[in-house]
Order: structure tokens, then sequence, then C-alpha cells
């Protein structure tokens, strides 16, 4: 310990020390660090289904301390999903964001083409992949 941190007799004083780390939180708010998530889960076929699907993945991120980010509850908002040129270029924007994400959480136990191309990107990336599954278990036995 140094010697900022000691009292004039030389015994450890944190009271300073825990007065300055409370003002630094109050700063920066009271969140602290959380991990933006890519949301990763299907959406085409039953896509009303799914996007309720997705939002509950999503409000379970935030409950983990993670910031969810799910490309399939935002882009249908302004791209057309059965149009396959929009189809495309939504997926394209959602691997870029997916780059600006820490980790990719995985969730269900179907893997469609597009989530296939998402959970490679992440591993090309080097981020982490976790898979959950539909009721919300991690799965550490899933690649």
């Amino acid at each position: 310990m140094d010697d900022e941190h000691l009292n004039r007799e030389g015994y450890a004083d944190l009271t300073p020390r825990m007065a300055i780390r409370n003002m630094e939180k109050e700063k920066r708010g009271t969140f602290g660090f959380r991990p933006v998530a890519y949301i990763c889960s299907p959406y085409a076929g039953d896509t009303e289904g799914n996007a309720q699907k997705a939002r509950r993945y999503s409000r379970f991120a935030v409950d983990r301390g993670a910031i969810p980010f799910a490309p399939h509850l935002l882009m249908p908002q302004y791209m057309d999903d059965s149009d396959p040129d929009e189809r495309s270029l939504a997926l394209f924007m959602g691997l870029v964001m997916l780059d600006k994400c820490a980790e990719i959480w995985v969730f269900g136990d179907t893997v469609t083409a597009g989530m296939q191309a998402e959970i490679a990107r992440a591993r090309a990336k080097g981020k982490a992949v976790r898979h959950f599954t539909e009721d919300l278990k991690e799965s550490a036995e899933w690649n």
C-alpha cells in the first residue's frame, strides 16, 4: 500500500480511497461496465413468435449485465425481410455491428443459415460465443 493510503500513524486508511472511488462511480454512472452482446436467434418463418423470443432473450441479457444488440428486432423496422436484396443488406449490416460487440449469445437449438454466418464471423473475429437454450440455460456442450 502506498503512502497516500496511510494515516499519520502509518496505518492503512481506506476512507479517502473509498470516497474517491465513489465519486468516480457517480461521475460515470451507476451501471459500470457492461459488454455489448449480439443476440443471435432465428427470425425468418414465424417472424412474430421469433421476434417475441428475441425480446425475451434481450431482456435476459440485460438482467445478466450485458447490453443486448438484436439486429432482427431492429432491421425489420426499416428493411423488407421478404425482399432478397434488402434481406442480404440487413444481414450484412448486422455482421458489421457484430464486429462492434464483445460477444455473441446464441439462443435455441435451431441454427439458421443467417445465424451460421453470424457465428462464423464471431469466431473469425475471436469473439466469445455463448450458447443458451430456449429456456435461458447456458449450454457448455455446444460448439
